[in-house]
């Protein structure tokens, strides 16, 4: 089936622009659903209310919202709705841009640092953060309401490929690196560097939090997939079975799954607990073998994300295709065509995918299925059980299979 096309963000175009630099490596959903954030190449990062961009497409079908005039929106979640509302915003960050990631605070999660007595800055729960993963291996805060340059990170001495903020509201951000580490900051201590992740042997792509923000699951080349304990910044285990590099990777939303995507021409969704492929999304037919994985390079996929239903699971391939996959089928349940896309994300809803391409953004609607009672269960007990105790219950081994999503 085709996707039903929503919309599309067209970045401006002049006489002097070139295709190289136009790339648009990252788009992201602020978690309260606020805003909207992608790169339109050449160092800028664009900003824009997301329910403005609902509004631009319910009254002009799929034209061109972008550069419609900032209208403000009340903030969605705000204390008193008036304190901070979302505006438009055309931020210059210096140098291309390849990852972007939204961060709001709880008040009552302090910092890991001890004996702090000062901070410049005081996150409160009205605050969201950007933060902007540039060329030149610097890490850029902003204040997302404002535009306002708050922090300037820089120890990563290669590209910033991917960025992601811990789930929990720490404001604890893990930045992955061409530089072959994983770097931890505390925002909430001012930006400080808490731990350097080391391991991975090349690159790193990218990386993303579990929902509980207990484990970081970490993709690079060389077929790296790393999961990593993050209260004691530790390795956990190595995930094989990919055979070329791995660009992305997203935890499910009960935290049970984990789908990784590579220049294979897969995406493989795993149980992180015990390091087992439970699905296979075939990009290629048939797959490549081994030995020559890196040679389909016109079916590298470049991205995955799941849905917030954790029944569908988007990816983004070089053969000009967005397919959106069930979990428990073998083939995609709908397709989409998109030239050139190197990312895509689902709203902060689930109910529109995002899709970069040259410095615009498309969306399409997601596949609309109601979740069956069975699979709410699932994800309820999966949210707090990992395999092992699932596994140790007293109950029937059809029921714990369904459980480990093994059918």
């Amino acid at each position: 089936a085709r996707s039903r096309t929503v919309g599309e963000l067209l970045a401006p175009t002049s006489p002097f622009d070139k295709k190289c630099g136009r790339e648009n490596w990252t788009v992201a959903f602020a978690p309260d659903g606020s805003y909207l954030a992608w790169s339109q190449g050449h160092r800028i990062v664009k900003l824009v209310p997301w329910a403005q961009c609902l509004n631009n497409f319910l009254l002009h079908g799929t034209k061109n919202g972008a550069n419609a005039v900032g209208t403000r929106l009340p903030r969605h979640g705000g204390e008193g709705g008036q304190k901070n509302k979302p505006c438009e915003h055309i931020i210059d960050c210096g140098d291309i841009v390849w990852s972007l990631a939204f961060g709001s605070s709880v008040p009552e999660k302090q910092s890991r640092c001890v004996n702090i007595e000062w901070h410049r800055f005081k996150f409160g729960q009205d605050q969201l953060l950007l933060a902007t993963g540039l060329n030149n291996g610097r890490i850029k805060i902003w204040d997302a309401y404002t535009g306002k340059l708050l922090l300037n990170l820089m120890d990563h001495t290669e590209v910033v490929r991917d960025l992601t903020f811990a789930p929990d509201g720490s404001l604890i951000l893990v930045s992955a690196s061409r530089d072959k580490t994983l770097r931890v900051w505390d925002l909430k201590d001012d930006g400080n560097m808490m731990k350097v992740l080391r391991g991975h042997p090349n690159w790193v792509y990218g990386c993303a939090f579990s929902p509980d923000s207990s484990i970081l699951c970490s993709v690079g080349a060389s077929k790296a997939v790393f999961l990593w304990d993050m209260d004691k910044y530790s390795m956990l285990r190595k995930l094989e079975g990919h055979h070329n590099d791995v660009v992305a990777c997203e935890f499910s939303p009960d935290g049970a799954l984990l789908a990784t995507a590579s220049y294979d021409t897969r995406v493989y969704v795993w149980d992180p607990h015990i390091g087992v492929i439970l699905r296979e999304f075939g990009h290629l037919f048939p797959p490549p073998t081994p030995i020559f994985a890196g040679g389909a390079n016109d079916r590298w996929v470049r991205s995955v994300c799941f849905s917030h239903d954790g029944l569908h699971v988007a990816s983004l391939a070089d053969d000009k295709m967005v397919r959106f996959w069930r979990i428990d089928e073998e083939y995609p349940v709908q397709v989409a065509p998109l030239n050139n896309g190197l990312c895509c994300t689902f709203s902060t809803d689930g109910s529109v995918l995002a899709a970069g391409q040259d410095g615009s953004v498309y969306f399409w609607a997601t596949p609309s299925q109601v979740s069956s009672l069975q699979h709410l269960c699932r994800m309820a007990i999966r949210r707090v059980m990992p395999t092992s105790q699932v596994k140790n219950l007293p109950i029937p081994c059809k029921v714990v299979e369904f459980l480990c999503y093994q059918i």
